[in-house]
């Protein structure tokens, strides 16, 4: 049997043992607790965070998603135009002296449609761009300009035709005395497709070369021009690829030419550099 010393060594033991297993189970208790607090309060500031967020991004995201309908409907009314576009088509027109927003009264009435980034827009150009300053300044014709953005897509995700739609709008409404030569500027200057592009720094500097003032050419440079006139861009080319009047047997292309409102030179007639003028005299019968 054992002795008395050596039952109350295990009882020491056995105490010390339930004592240890009581501390453990305190912690643990504590430690849960602890726990419990934090969790709570990251909830709570989480819920903070979550509600300032939503009273910014909804009101936001109405405002936007107002835009975006307004850009999918092809409203012109509700988004930002150019003051010297025509506020039901986008178009910028242009009279003898080369200023945005003005006309040759009872002309014959050239509409472009293009997007800068367009390898075809730029022969167009090459081909009558001359023809058509000679019919302008000589009060012929009046030029209606329709910059628009479809070929994104083939920037290397550099939204070229964009952007520079955009400077196109921004030069129409601070700097429209400059708005043709800027139109001819950009075709000298422009990037192959699917190529680098021209960065708003070099947009910028193609406008002051083209006598655009160096504070308006600056709004380009900084991005303020696709601020202003991104969803400008984005319903007028909205409503010209959706108008079946443009379309031509593969839907609607650029460039897309109209004399007097009627689409001209869908089969190519414009590469004779004859074509146009004759087209001209013949509408002004």
């Amino acid at each position: 049997m054992p002795s008395n010393e050596t039952q109350t060594k295990a009882q020491r033991r056995e105490a010390a043992r339930a004592e240890a297993l009581a501390l453990r189970e305190a912690q643990a208790k504590r430690d849960k607790r602890n726990r419990l607090i934090t969790i709570g309060a990251l909830v709570a500031g989480v819920l903070v965070l979550v509600g300032v967020f939503l009273a910014v991004w909804i009101p936001a995201m109405n405002d936007r998603n107002k835009t975006i309908d307004a850009v999918a409907a092809g409203n012109l009314a509700d988004v930002t135009n150019p003051a010297t576009s025509d506020a039901e088509d986008g178009g910028i027109p242009i009279g003898a002296d080369g200023a945005a927003g003005t006309e040759n009264e009872g002309a014959v009435e050239v509409g472009v449609y293009l997007d800068y980034m367009c390898p075809i827009c730029g022969q167009f150009e090459e081909t009558n761009g001359a023809t058509l300053d000679q019919l302008r300044e000589s009060g012929d014709v009046t030029v209606v300009l329709h910059p628009i953005s479809i070929l994104d897509r083939v920037a290397q995700s550099q939204q070229f035709s964009t952007r520079s739609a955009a400077a196109a709008a921004w030069v129409a409404d601070r700097a429209p005395e400059s708005m043709n030569d800027f139109n001819t500027a950009m075709f000298q200057n422009q990037p192959q497709e699917g190529s680098e592009t021209l960065t708003d720094a070099q947009i910028a500097d193609i406008a002051e070369q083209a006598g655009v003032p160096a504070d308006v050419a600056a709004g380009i440079e900084d991005g303020t021009a696709v601020e202003t006139f991104g969803d400008w861009v984005a319903t007028a080319s909205s409503l010209v690829t959706q108008d079946a009047d443009l379309a031509g047997d593969r839907g609607f292309g650029t460039p897309t030419i109209t004399i007097n409102g009627e689409v001209w030179g869908k089969s190519g007639e414009w590469a004779d550099p004859a074509a146009l003028p004759a087209a001209v005299a013949a509408a002004q019968g």
